[in-house]
């Protein structure tokens, strides 16, 4: 009788002080906080192992551990979200977001790119700018892109405005450098890429338009703002794949190093394939860390087109209401703006969360810009390929850099603008441009640069729920919430469903007609 009491006594112990290891197989009674994809693969394939982000609560502190005891692994730190990546077994997962300590539990999936081929293009100028356009500028003459005339950049460089000085991040591909672009930093966070050299195209395409020298094409193919502190994150690997934790990996490098390298702007022209609220995406959270530590953050609105299963205004991070999301415009082979449109392929709407997107649109449909040395693009598509070194694409891949160049040569005019003001003087003094969707503002640097307002766009805008906890805002390091003296942030909570995000993709690439 004794001996079963002691028996029973160090059992009753061992469970409250949990010396018997826990499996992913104990009972829990709480709900499980978690992306439905992932509570559906548990159910039905439990054993499958799943890529995860994991967001911690303010009781989440040994979770990490946890990971571990049920036979998983830490792959990343995403403290920027207060969060990490891990790979584990669904029915892990499942368990584990059933624990106090964790917030949230999104899947940290791969997305391919999507593309389509098609030889339908506009004409390439052979001379310079009619005269109702001329900028007091000899180069604007030789150039051979419509679209410095159409956002009226060349007035700006008119001006002595060239992006000297100014930080601008492209998080994409990478960018495979050459005698077009001065690369201030190039850094890889993707554990399957080899290097930060773009194996892909996209990146260095982004690039160009920003930045390029136009020195391969002798001046025709300049990008808007050449002189700019151009750094480079690649975060997909050599088949044009990403996940979530790549992204916000190289965005909280962004953030531990904007004073060094005086980062300003922010270029991500890449979209989720998956439809959610704002407030459950990890990428929008990151985003809106930057933005309100003074980085304007500029994105791609994604594409819709013909046989597409989804629409791409809803998915991070086109959807957060913060950042500055871009449709693109069909310039129709002019350099005039009179007949310019919205481009067909471009993404359009209202959010679930009942925000009107994009912000702004800009030329991108036939962009000519670098083409990476190390890109299959030549080979797949030699009729896009221009001047040898230059390559014809579209998508609103391409419309977030003219914002993002823009945006480089305002702060260089004014740089005591803050995140919120900027994105009010590009929306107040942009030109007007219909679509299917209505009427948009339509990019106007030399308005913008000309402008005086100082007024802030998102006040009263409630910020991601994912940076909450309860009814405060989150207390953890990366947040500089002293940084946000503009009144652009509404504290008040606000509700946030059960819809997780899970990767991001290159739809923002258009290749239809």
């Amino acid at each position: 009788m004794r001996r079963s009491k002691s028996l029973l006594l160090i059992i009753a112990i061992l469970l409250i002080f949990g010396s018997v290891n826990p499996t992913p197989t104990a009972v829990s009674l709480a709900a499980p906080r978690a992306h439905p994809l992932l509570l559906s693969i548990a159910a039905e394939k439990p054993d499958q192992i799943v890529a995860v982000i994991v967001q911690k609560s303010d009781k989440g502190g040994d979770l990490a551990d946890l990971v571990t005891r049920f036979g998983g692994k830490i792959t990343k730190d995403l403290r920027i979200i207060n969060a990490f990546a891990a790979e584990m077994t669904a029915k892990a997962a499942l368990t584990l977001s059933r624990n106090p300590g964790v917030r949230w539990v999104s899947l940290d999936a791969t997305v391919e790119k999507s593309d389509e081929i098609s030889t339908d293009t506009a004409p390439i100028p052979s001379t310079g700018v009619d005269s109702s356009v001329a900028a007091n500028s000899s180069i604007s003459t030789f150039l051979r892109n419509y679209y410095p005339f159409t956002t009226r950049a060349v007035f700006t460089w008119a001006m002595g405005l060239t992006g000297a000085g100014v930080g601008v991040v492209v998080v994409d591909s990478g960018i495979t450098g050459d005698e077009d672009l001065t690369i201030t930093e190039a850094l890889n966070f993707n554990s399957n890429a080899s290097s930060a050299e773009d194996d892909y195209g996209h990146g260095t395409h982004i690039s160009g338009i920003i930045a390029g020298h136009g020195n391969l094409s002798g001046g025709l193919y300049r990008g808007l703002a050449p002189d700019i502190n151009l750094i480079s994150l690649r975060v997909n690997d050599d088949k044009g794949m990403a996940l979530e934790s790549d992204v916000v990996t190289a965005l909280q490098w962004v953030y531990d190093n904007k004073a060094q390298y005086n980062i300003r702007v922010v270029n991500i022209s890449l979209n989720s394939t998956v439809e959610q609220s704002y407030n459950t995406s990890p990428l929008d959270a990151a985003c809106e860390i930057l933005w309100f530590n003074g980085v304007v953050v500029v994105v791609s609105a994604g594409n819709s087109y013909s046989g597409m299963e989804y629409s791409t205004i809803n998915a991070a991070p086109a959807n957060d209401p913060f950042v500055i999301t871009v449709g693109a415009s069909d310039e129709m082979g002019t350099f005039g703006l009179y007949d310019d449109v919205v481009a067909a392929f471009s993404a359009y709407g209202t959010t679930s969360d009942g925000y009107v997107k994009p912000d702004i649109i800009a030329p991108g449909k036939d962009i000519i810009s670098l083409l990476a040395a190390t890109s299959p693009w030549r080979d797949m598509y030699p009729e896009r390929v221009v001047h040898t070194y230059y390559f014809r694409a579209s998508g609103t891949s391409m419309s977030a850099p003219m914002v993002t160049a823009g945006i480089a040569l305002l702060l260089q005019d004014e740089p005591g603008l803050n995140p919120d003001q900027v994105k009010y003087r590009l929306i107040h003094t942009a030109g007007r441009i219909n679509g299917s969707g209505g009427e948009y503002p339509y990019l106007n640097i030399f308005r913008a640069v000309e402008g005086t307002t100082i007024e802030t766009s998102n006040t009263g805008t409630a910020i991601s729920q994912l940076l909450f906890t309860g009814e405060d805002p989150v207390d953890w390091d990366s947040v500089g919430w002293n940084s946000v003296g503009w009144n652009s942030v509404g504290w008040n909570s606000v509700g946030w469903n059960s819809v997780g995000w899970n990767s991001v993709g290159w739809n923002s690439m258009y290749w239809g007609p």
